[in-house]
């Protein structure tokens, strides 16, 4: 995972929610990157580059998903058709990039984006697991949906470098770094609702 804050200027004018907006922290705008490796035990398996962006939707704040890249047709079938997430398709490797014992490489392939690399090192490990607890402003079927998004992991500290192609969908993380990075082994990442019915007629 990597935080970083991203100027006005260089932010991409990607597509939001009606009535949602950029969540600006000192004239900057934080977002997320995920790189992540889905493991059989869970609902499916797959690898995935998603990018978040920090927002609001009046007085409310969480993240809508903006750029998202997996290598599963279901995962991406899914995760347009029930929560709106701009899923698409990609090439994914992972491996280890020498070096320290525990680093590893992460890359994609895909259209529109070339080559996106990752390296982490690992770094400390921190006490405990970290628990979060947000929303994911989506739009389906042109409703706006707060979608519950909760995520656990055993956290470490992280050095990472991210390098995206300078030509493709992410060129523009390409002349910063993130703030904050971190790894969460034996993660459980949970988005939606427990069942249809739990799906709000308040939305957003």
């Amino acid at each position: 995972v990597g935080l970083w804050t991203v100027r006005a200027g260089r932010l991409p004018r990607w597509p939001l929610p009606e009535g949602v907006r950029p969540l600006a922290v000192g004239g900057r705008y934080p977002l997320l990157t995920f790189c992540v490796d889905y493991s059989p035990e869970g609902t499916l398996a797959y690898r995935e580059l998603l990018v978040a962006l920090a927002v609001r939707r009046g007085r409310r704040t969480g993240c809508t998903a903006v750029a998202v890249w997996v290598d599963s047709e279901r995962s991406r079938a899914g995760g347009r058709t029930l929560w709106g997430i701009p899923k698409e398709l990609g090439e994914f490797a992972l491996e280890p990039a020498g070096g320290a014992a525990g680093t590893e490489h992460f890359r994609l392939r895909a259209p529109r984006t070339g080559e996106v690399r990752a390296v982490f090192r690992p770094g400390r490990p921190l006490p405990g697991r970290l628990p979060v607890r947000t929303r994911l402003f989506q739009e389906v079927d042109g409703q706006v949906l707060a979608v519950p998004a909760h995520l656990t992991g055993r956290p470490a500290l992280t050095r990472a470098s991210f390098r995206p192609d300078p030509a493709g969908a992410l060129g523009f993380l390409g002349r910063g770094r993130p703030v904050l990075s971190f790894t969460l082994e034996d993660f459980r990442f949970r988005v939606g609702f427990r069942s249809p019915r739990d799906r709000p007629d308040r939305r957003g």
